[in-house]
């Protein structure tokens, strides 16, 4: 009765502007928080911040990628309005306590990882009102909102807490993701109609399709799959440790000063917006779906290699933009599983995708932050945007070299690879929780005569478009 009542609540259709709505604000109230959370997580962990950073993202990451499954199995039951209601709330519960109790806001944020999934449901969200040719664009436009809010939000976030101090930028952040939950509450329609959905069947989920541990075991029944998912592990491992300390990097190593790493942010968000919708979008129709993944994934190496081997500000400004360019990857990747899975298992399939990377949200930074302290790098100043940067002498510049990036390059090399073998052509037909194989027609509906069986443990997601 209380998701039917929220599912009331909305003004229009559902469109790809609630999802990039939704997404926008979500992160940008956490990229408000970049630089007062690494000044409160260096004062409340002041021995090895590093290793505390990545211990704490780890716990989060591991717990979405254990809960992303489940809850968007649970959407594809349920609807998605209410959970993305539901994601927002808990993933910014923990914001206003920054200022509060550190120590408390350090673990409700690890815990939140349960509800960061947003991205899984926001996809299905998606995929639910467009038609297949329109995703690979609608996929872009969400992904260049995603990148828009994560690289002005820290530089704005940075200024606000230098002119004014973190309580405010804590306030503002707590405002936007009030706002947030707001439009999702009284604005966003549901996207999943009544008869879309598996509950309508008069079948309940299968534990097993939202255990993320049985949905691995599956993904290695279908090759396609288990390309794909070793894909995004390989390439998103290192982004995601990459930004958990970039910025940091650029002002130790490089000596970036406060106003270089807003310019830099805002370079890079500009262009990845770019990239993301007009790039993404004359790839997508030039080269097709698979040669746009190894492009991107292609400009992601040359990017950690850059990063790693770069020792001058001109070269970092220059790996940005290719960093920029290479964040046409994971729509074009997701674009690619709409198209292999069934109308009423995108919820489930984007979820375990979005488990994936939770994961090596958590793996990324532990694993950056544990290269950094081998090589004896400890988090020393405050605020990674000091006004004022002291230049770091020989020795200091050769014990914080990019080894971390350098591995990043390695395993994103290892990530292209195996995307070569990704079959460029891909069967419409979907095995989900049906014995029979059921096709979805051309409208998106599902077909009257097709009565789902459950028979999870024996069918792939997706059909081995290899054969």
């Amino acid at each position: 009765m209380l998701f039917k009542d929220i599912r009331q609540c909305s003004v229009g259709r559902a469109k790809v502007t609630h999802a990039v709505v939704v997404i926008f604000l979500e992160y940008f109230a956490w990229g408000l928080l970049t630089t007062p959370m690494l000044t409160v997580l260096h004062e409340t962990f002041p021995q090895h911040t590093f290793l505390m950073n990545g211990l704490i993202q780890g716990v989060k990451g591991l717990l979405s990628f254990m809960s992303a499954p489940l809850i968007g199995a649970l959407s594809d039951v349920c609807g998605r309005k209410s959970f993305l209601l539901l994601t927002v709330f808990f993933t910014c519960a923990p914001i206003p306590l920054m200022r509060i109790s550190p120590w408390w806001f350090f673990a409700l944020m690890s815990v939140s990882g349960l509800f960061s999934v947003t991205f899984s449901v926001i996809f299905a969200y998606v995929a639910d009102i467009t038609e297949e040719h329109e995703r690979s664009t609608a996929y872009g436009l969400v992904s260049a909102t995603f990148a828009a809010s994560l690289v002005t939000s820290p530089a704005i976030g940075a200024f606000l807490s230098v002119r004014y101090g973190d309580s405010l930028v804590v306030l503002l952040a707590t405002i936007i993701a009030v706002l947030d939950i707001l439009f999702i509450l009284l604005v966003v329609p549901e996207s999943l109609p009544d008869k879309m959905r598996i509950s309508s069947w008069g079948f309940p989920i299968s534990w097993a399709q939202a255990d993320p541990f049985a949905s691995l075991r599956k993904v290695g029944k279908d090759s396609t799959v288990l390309l794909i998912c070793v894909t995004v592990f390989l390439s998103y491992l290192p982004e995601a440790g990459q930004y958990s300390s970039f910025f940091l990097y650029l002002g130790q190593v490089i000596n970036f000063s406060s106003v270089a790493i807003a310019g830099f942010i805002a370079m890079v968000g500009i262009l990845s917006i770019v990239a993301q919708t007009l790039l993404l979008s004359v790839l997508m129709k030039k080269i097709g779906n698979k040669s746009t993944v190894l492009l991107g994934l292609g400009f992601q190496l040359f990017q950690l290699a850059w990063y790693g081997f770069g020792s001058e500000p001109w070269m970092m400004w220059a790996a940005g933009t290719v960093a920029a360019m290479s964040s046409i990857t994971f729509p074009a990747v997701s674009t690619l599983v709409s198209r292999c899975t069934d109308h009423d298992q995108q919820g489930a399939v984007q979820g375990m995708i979005t488990g994936i990377r939770g994961l090596c949200n958590g793996l990324g930074p532990a694993l950056f932050g544990f290269i950094f302290f081998l090589f004896n790098v400890e988090l020393k100043e405050t605020s990674p945007v000091d006004p004022n940067p002291v230049s770091p002498d020989t020795e200091e510049k050769s014990a914080i070299p990019g080894p971390p990036f350098l591995f990043g390059a390695c395993t994103v090399l290892l990530a292209l690879l195996v995307a070569i073998f990704i079959p460029a052509q891909h069967t419409p037909v979907v095995k989900t929780c049906s014995s029979r194989v059921m096709t979805e027609p051309v409208s998106g509906g599902l077909q009257n005569s097709s009565v789902p069986v459950s028979d999870e443990d024996n069918e792939p997601l997706l059909q081995d478009s290899s054969l």
